[in-house]
């Protein structure tokens, strides 16, 4: 409680010198002071774990470990299993393999179609459902009231997925789990942060400027791809970057943004809110597949994963800061909210299982298509539903930035096609011994 009572005179003083004269609510509802609470709390899980895998690591206590559970635990935590792959699960592999080659391609395109629809109704649902949770009052326009912990959806929609992800991990056979489980905790932390950013900013751009931003997060995927990873790109990678730039910069330049919130502060918190999202999405991705080329675990292992952190660092700064008993609270007075939320958690849970289905069936190429159309009815439908003005040369950008994304996608596909032919002929001209 001192700590809080701490932050927030730091915060009554950071914005009475700028001029405002703000009440006790307002410090707790401005985004800032939020997010340095929910930071707080996330220190408290990450603190005390680095300095227990650090000190394991240097007794090497996988070598000094009893059998026991909890020793066992600590083992799998901080140092992970060998890794090591059975004939057994070979031939598995290839035997899934083969029958999904001489599966009919009706049937092929019955599943694609079954992706497809699911993959749209989940995310568009979910979008529509968030835009209305983060901006619209809920209880009568007198008495109605926002709601306002950001944090608390992203745990119901982590939690389901978590949930969702250890029943398909017990019905389905997966590949043995070598990855220390700390390391998730990195891509756990992005996750939540850019879901935080994600909510926050519906407070202050409209959703289809929050759609848009991240179409083009691509940018920045490029630039977290030099720094983690040390990649290398090609000059259609450019160009592709600088028209999503360019097709993002007519759309939110000319495009009148309808929010809640009028002013140049809350603008500029939009815009930090944005590139929050766009950097912590990044690094997710990136991080992951980093895990995924190391240890090889499946979609459905990293899944829950990095839910299992999630709801561990979420649940705890929301112990800390009450904010279990406030939105337990806000259902009680709203009981709408509650449908809301379920709504929202199961769209999230079942996006992720479509996402990892298709990806593992039919690629990432054809998953981007589907996302990206995804994107453009997402902003229709939101246009539609709550109104959001779009001017013509706004049209123009949102075209411009959709051309390049399906250019992009187009290229990337004709590389691996040249890719795979020039292997085979290779192969095909080889001497046989």
């Amino acid at each position: 409680m001192r700590l809080l009572t701490l932050v927030s005179i730091m915060f009554g003083l950071v914005l009475g010198q700028a001029g405002q004269e703000p009440e006790p609510a307002e410090w707790k509802d401005f985004w800032l002071f939020r997010l340095a609470l929910n930071l707080l709390g996330y220190a408290t899980v990450f603190v005390p774990g680095f300095l227990l895998i650090k000190h394991l690591k240097k007794i090497k206590y996988n070598e000094i470990a009893g059998p026991g559970c909890i020793q066992n635990f600590l083992v799998l935590c901080v140092f992970g299993k060998e890794q090591h792959v059975s004939l057994e699960e070979g031939g598995l592999k290839s035997s899934s393999a083969s029958s999904k080659n001489d599966e009919s391609f009706s049937k092929q395109a019955i599943r694609l179609m079954v992706c497809f629809a699911g993959l749209q109704i989940s995310y568009l649902t979910w979008g529509v459902l968030q835009e209305r949770i983060m901006t619209i009052k809920f209880g009568t326009e007198e008495d109605g009231e926002y709601f306002k912990d950001s944090q608390f959806l992203v745990f119901i929609n982590r939690i389901l997925a978590f949930i969702m992800a250890l029943i398909v991990i017990m019905l389905q056979a997966q590949p043995p789990h070598t990855a220390p489980l700390y390391k998730y905790s990195f891509s756990s932390f992005s996750n939540i942060m850019s879901s935080w950013c994600q909510y926050e900013a519906l407070k202050f751009v409209s959703f289809p400027t929050q759609v848009l931003a991240k179409a083009s997060k691509v940018v920045p995927v490029m630039l977290m791809g030099k720094i983690v990873s040390k990649k290398t790109y090609q000059f259609h990678e450019y160009l592709t970057a600088v028209m999503i730039s360019v097709g993002l910069s007519l759309f939110l330049l000319t495009s009148g943004d309808v929010t809640k919130h009028k002013d140049t502060v809350t603008t500029t918190s939009g815009l930090i809110m944005l590139i929050g999202y766009m950097l912590f999405d990044s690094f997710t991705s990136n991080w992951q597949g980093e895990l995924f080329t190391h240890y090889k675990m499946s979609s459905i292992q990293m899944m829950a994963g990095v839910n299992m952190f999630s709801c561990l660092l979420t649940s705890v700064s929301l112990i800390e800061q009450g904010g279990f008993i406030d939105s337990a609270a806000f259902m009680v007075r709203h009981p709408e909210f509650v449908w809301d939320a379920v709504i929202l958690s199961i769209c999230s849970a079942s996006g992720q299982l479509f996402i990892f289905y298709t990806i593992s069936q039919y690629g990432a190429v054809v998953f981007v298509i589907i996302m990206t159309v995804r994107q453009g009815f997402a902003i229709m439908l939101s246009c539609l539903i709550y109104g959001h003005p779009v001017t013509l040369i706004g049209m123009l950008g949102i075209i411009i930035l959709f051309i390049a994304l399906f250019l992009k996608i187009y290229i990337s596909q004709r590389q691996r096609a040249m890719k795979k032919a020039l292997s085979a002929s290779s192969n095909a001209g080889s001497p046989k011994a």
